[in-house]
């Protein structure tokens, strides 16, 4: 019989720590050795030409989540999509895209609990084909929900609660984020956090609907850089304050990047993570004719080139050091999704988010790597490495390493592509990428050991994802360092 069921041969393979030209052999699911030659396959791709590189790992994407009427919400706003994007079909758009593993949400309503709607993700999950974890939001911190359900879920292996500091009716007071916080610490979770002043943001929202400012580019305005900034500093000191690690989501400006890098020079377990939109979109794209600024709305808000090359400084400087997608679509067409109040609403009752699983690796490849801004090894660390291991998912996934799964991504990077919506082949009627062109593009994604996209074509089975229940890791332990030494 043959050694290995796989042998991937003669590309250059990239672990997130140094690039060498080098086979692959996979064995019941698993990377097996990492040689000069692999023999005796049952199966052998050739790499040559090609770039191999760890699967994918998007920390941060929103996927059939539901809101209290049973349809898919975003990021924040409880509103219905035109198309829901179940498990199967982020599944599809993230294989297209050289993802192969997910960090996704757990939905928690108001007044409500959050076991239950565990049990529904959990089965919702498990009918796609993706890896899959969870981050539980956190919206009602009730000492119910804290003390008794909170426990359970961590038990499950959900390692990671996600709170917003705004959006209605998700937004948490400053108590209450605390009191998440000392949860956390307590059952040995990450925290996310979602930074913007809630009410500055209702206060400059306010005051531009009675100017008249209601078109979709005035969501920019309704929330500049100085709330992302005082929310990331409010956020970081909370956490100093009861010694807790927390990542800080979708940083979209430096201004809330050097809160971060302030904080980690003082040695706080604070990480940053930013996303595509952060150096692909700008705010003037929202300033489109009619309602077609409503496709490029998202939160934060993307800002301008000057602020994508800051970004880039930081990553750079390693501050941040994930770029997620935060996938999270709405439809355009039709009367839900954005829509879903109208095509003359303000903007304040526009859904926020946009799709981007599929077009995450190919943007930060093509804008960071073939554009000279970083390295091939950075790129691995950037979007599979570092989001694996603040998550507590290494050196399971997010690395080419013996004992690894074989999820595995076999990368052209000298192939031209044009964004396009068919291309992303998510369950959302648009990109805010379409006719973007990139530079690097994955011509193959294999998952476990089997190839569930081959130039474009996705050929994986419904259900054949698996949950990745997280354990305690060493990561996001407390530091054992307070404010005068009290709650140590």
């Amino acid at each position: 019989m043959p050694d290995y069921d796989l042998a991937i041969r003669g590309g250059l393979v990239a672990t997130g720590f140094g690039a060498t030209r080098c086979d692959i052999g996979v064995r019941d699911g698993r990377i097996a050795a990492i040689g000069e030659a692999i023999a005796d396959a049952a199966q052998t791709i050739d790499a040559d030409g090609l770039f191999v590189l760890p699967g994918g790992v998007d920390s941060h994407c929103h996927i059939e989540e539901t809101s209290r009427g049973g349809y898919t919400m975003s990021d924040g706003e409880p509103q219905v999509t035109v198309n829901e994007e179940s498990f199967v079909t982020a599944s599809t758009s993230a294989f297209a895209g050289g993802t192969t593993s997910v960090v996704c949400f757990i939905p928690q309503w108001k007044g409500f609990g959050i076991w239950e709607r565990y049990q529904d993700a959990r089965k919702r999950g498990e009918t796609g084909m993706l890896d899959f974890a969870f981050h539980q939001i956190i919206s009602d911190p009730s000492d119910k929900v804290m003390n008794e359900e909170v426990p359970k879920v961590v038990a499950e292996g959900v390692r990671s609660l996600k709170v917003f500091l705004t959006y209605e009716p998700l937004h948490l007071s400053d108590a209450e984020y605390i009191k998440v916080l000392l949860a956390a610490r307590k059952h040995g979770c990450l925290v996310t956090v979602h930074c913007e002043n809630y009410d500055a943001i209702g206060w400059r929202t306010q005051a531009l609907l009675a100017a008249g400012m209601t078109a979709p580019k005035y969501h920019a305005w309704s929330r500049p850089r100085v709330v992302e900034r005082e929310a990331t500093h409010r956020a970081i000191a909370l956490a100093e304050l009861v010694d807790q690690p927390i990542q800080v989501f979708h940083v979209s400006c430096e201004e809330a990047a050097e809160e971060i890098a302030r904080a980690q020079a003082r040695g706080l377990k604070v990480w940053g993570e930013t996303c595509p939109q952060y150096v692909a979109l700008t705010a003037a794209d929202m300033d489109r004719p009619g309602f077609e600024g409503a496709k490029f709305m998202c939160s934060p808000s993307p800002r301008d080139n000057a602020e994508h090359l800051r970004i880039w400084e930081m990553i750079r400087r390693g501050t941040l050091d994930v770029v997620s997608s935060d996938h999270c679509g709405f439809s355009y067409e039709g009367d839900r999704g954005k829509a879903v109040s109208g095509r003359d609403a303000s903007f304040e009752r526009i859904p926020n988010g946009i799709p981007g699983l599929a077009a995450r690796l190919p943007i930060v490849f093509s804008e960071g790597v073939s554009k000279g801004r970083i390295g091939l090894e950075e790129f691995v660390r950037l979007t599979a490495t570092n989001p694996a291991r603040i998550m507590g998912l290494y050196p399971r996934k997010g690395v080419i390493l013996p004992g690894s799964d074989a999820d595995i991504v076999l990368w052209d990077p000298t192939k031209k592509v044009t964004i396009t919506n068919k291309l992303m082949q998510h369950a959302i009627d648009y990109t805010p990428y379409e006719g973007l062109e990139v530079t690097g593009w994955p011509v193959a994604s294999i998952r476990r050991g089997d190839v569930v996209m081959r130039d474009g074509t996705v050929q994986a089975e419904p259900g054949t994802g698996r949950f990745l229940p997280r354990g305690p890791y060493d990561l996001v332990k407390p530091r054992g360092i307070t404010p005068e030494g009290f709650g140590a």
